[in-house]
């Protein structure tokens, strides 16, 4: 079984922080609940925000984390929701239930050493034929101190995505990039100023002002870069 990469601490500090990016967190809620059927599961559900937005929407939803710490923070916060399950979940998996209509996972994969070992037992949570939703960081030029101390294996491209999809066995219905102005900001902040992407002045500018343009552009066309690579793709039936 895989361990947790990465400082715990800087991690949760980057969740708490980037929970203020509403605009942000509400574009990728969108970008997978076409995909979620009807009792998904989520595989690294953090703080529980996406938990929270996509269970509105939705008669079952698991939740899961493999911290124990934000575990413990995960259910307290999930106690009020009653649609909402809880479960601790780590990557590869030996819990083969078979059951959810789909497993999404958001910036999860990069921190698994055995990338294609946790796609195929996300496979395996998922009923035939049910869907796998993911969204990664892009480009290996931008990692930076932030992505190695948050303990970021890798970033991703769409040609890397397809080959790891591939590799475990699934059909990609969907794989594009995501954000392509946050991919700018990100690189100027992490790699050049040397910021963590946390709460302040510069996150909910950006969320504010630029955020929205940047949804609206990529609705019509999908750039050729972006800060995420989102990736849809099916279980054999």
């Amino acid at each position: 079984m895989a361990d947790i990469t990465g400082d715990q601490r800087i991690q949760s500090e980057v969740l708490e922080g980037l929970a203020t990016a509403v605009n942000h967190r509400r574009w990728f809620v969108e970008l997978a609940l076409p995909y979620l059927g009807d009792n998904p599961i989520e595989i690294g559900s953090g703080l529980g925000d996406y938990a929270i937005e996509w269970a509105e929407h939705l008669p079952r939803f698991t939740a899961t984390e493999a911290d124990p710490d934000r575990l413990v923070l995960l259910k307290e916060r999930m106690a009020e929701h009653a649609n909402i399950e809880v479960r601790q979940m780590l990557l590869p998996s030996a819990d083969a239930a078979g059951e959810y209509s789909a497993a999404v996972s958001y910036n999860v994969l990069e921190h698994i050493e055995d990338h294609v070992g946790a796609l195929r037992s996300m496979a395996e949570l998922v009923r035939p034929g049910g869907r796998i939703i993911l969204i990664v960081p892009a480009f290996m030029f931008a990692m930076s101190q932030v992505d190695i101390a948050t303990g970021h294996i890798r970033r991703y491209t769409k040609k890397s995505m397809r080959a790891a999809m591939d590799e475990a066995g699934l059909q990609i219905e969907k794989l594009h990039y995501a954000n392509a102005l946050g991919l700018i900001g990100y690189y100027g902040a992490t790699s050049i100023f040397k910021l963590a992407p946390k709460e302040g002045p510069m996150v909910k500018v950006y969320d504010s002002l630029v955020l929205p343009v940047t949804k609206a552009a990529e609705s019509i066309v999908k750039p050729p870069f972006g800060q995420s690579v989102f990736v849809v793709a099916r279980t054999p039936a």
